[in-house]
């Protein structure tokens, strides 16, 4: 650090320099590093006294050794960075699922409820009186821990980028998500489920769900070229993502939403990859699916017939009556139909997936095994969705019996 006295006498290139100017203050200079333009970012500091500058020339040093130096330039609000940070950052970088998640989060939480705040201004307690807000509003735990999981991702990009030197999200008590109790379907509903399915279109795409667990997309993504009925067996490649729409009309319409402009077109593509590497799979058939899908096939061979020029070939093992992929919407539509043919308690289309990992645990599968038919890549999964229903409670607890009352039994 160099110490000019005199206003106007120039420190070596790169080296703080302290004076004393014409004003009665003192001034320091640093330079921090390279501003956008390619020129020197040399900041000002003054103050009334010498050992006052000196202290804050130091601090800025610091700041800059240790990579904590704020950019320059005019800073940016949370609504500003978040709202370029979901739109020029993220796209091409995360599955579109996740992206989708993102701009709820962002669009519909986040810029409301903090987006007002400069971005360097913002506090852990900024957020989380966010998120009890939500909840106290009737938001679930869950929805607000997805605010914050997004905006801590948001800000750990920003201070990559030396927008803020410390990240409040990191810092905020996440909300605790409350799990929700989940009663899967026992196997005497599982048989109702699939004999009232029977008599539907499409009925092996719920005889699939029930008996492994494919999650919707993963069911909706499959195409005949992913099954092999002579050897009896089904894999799983891709996943069916949720159609978006973008208007093509030039806003003519008068259609606020993409997806009932007559000239609309799709924002995002039909399919992509499975949710994890461990997606990727092969699943044995019983011989009963084998019979279904055979059946399945010729019954789709008769629509394809029966649309003739209105059929849209596109392979897919759950097609609409015109040969296209099933919109999601439409499917979990389906199910909660089935559910009320079948007498059913009412339950989400994801609690068939529960009700899969239940029935291999009945059936006493290894976890590993478990693993690859279920698409996890860890084993804690099988917690999660591994559930012990009324027999396996009551085999537990008749092997209890027979070891600490054997004697008592035996004499009955």
């Amino acid at each position: 650090m160099a110490r000019n006295r005199k206003e106007g006498t120039r420190a070596p290139n790169g080296a703080a320099s302290i004076y004393e100017g014409s004003d009665g203050r003192w001034h320091g200079r640093v330079t921090l590093g390279v501003r956008d333009d390619g020129k020197p970012d040399r900041r000002h500091v003054s103050a009334k006294t010498e050992s006052e500058v000196i202290a804050k020339v130091r601090k800025l040093e610091r700041e800059r050794d240790a990579g904590t130096v704020k950019r320059p330039g005019k800073p940016w609000t949370v609504t500003k960075w978040l709202t370029h940070w979901i739109e020029n950052i993220v796209p091409g970088t995360v599955a579109d699922n996740t992206l989708s998640g993102y701009q709820v989060a962002v669009r519909v939480h986040l810029i409301p409820g903090v987006g007002a705040h400069r971005l360097d201004k913002l506090e852990p307690e900024h957020l989380e009186r966010l998120y009890v807000k939500m909840i106290r509003n009737g938001k679930k735990s869950a929805t607000a821990h997805q605010a914050h999981r997004t905006v801590r991702t948001a800000l750990n990009e920003a201070k990559r980028r030396g927008y803020i030197t410390q990240n409040p999200a990191t810092l905020a008590k996440a909300p605790r998500v409350v799990e929700e109790e989940i009663e899967p379907y026992g196997v005497a509903e599982v048989k109702r489920l699939l004999d009232a399915a029977d008599d539907r279109r499409n009925s092996a795409r719920w005889a699939i769900a029930l008996a492994f667990g494919l999650r919707q997309g993963e069911t909706l993504g499959l195409k005949w070229t992913d099954v092999d009925l002579d050897a009896g067996a089904l894999r799983v490649r891709r996943n069916r993502l949720r159609p978006k729409w973008a208007h093509g009309c030039g806003g003519t319409c008068g259609q606020k939403h993409g997806g009932y402009c007559p000239k609309r077109f799709p924002k995002r593509a039909e399919t992509a990859e499975t949710k994890s590497r461990a997606g990727k799979r092969v699943i044995g058939l019983p011989d009963e699916l084998v019979a279904l899908l055979r059946k399945h096939r010729e019954t789709q061979d008769r629509e394809r017939l029966d649309a003739a020029d209105m059929w849209v070939e596109g392979g897919w093992l759950f097609a609409t009556p015109t040969g296209g992929p099933t919109n999601p919407r439409t499917d979990y539509s389906e199910w909660k139909r089935l559910l009320a043919a079948a007498k059913i308690r009412d339950g989400r289309l994801h609690d068939a997936r529960h009700t899969a990992a239940t029935v291999l645990l009945l059936l006493g599968v290894p976890d590993r095994t478990v693993m690859g038919i279920m698409g996890w890549s860890n084993t804690a999964m099988a917690a999660r969705y591994q559930h012990l229903t009324e027999p396996v409670r009551r085999d537990v607890a008749d092997r209890v019996g027979s070891l600490l009352w054997k004697d008592e039994r035996d004499q009955k």
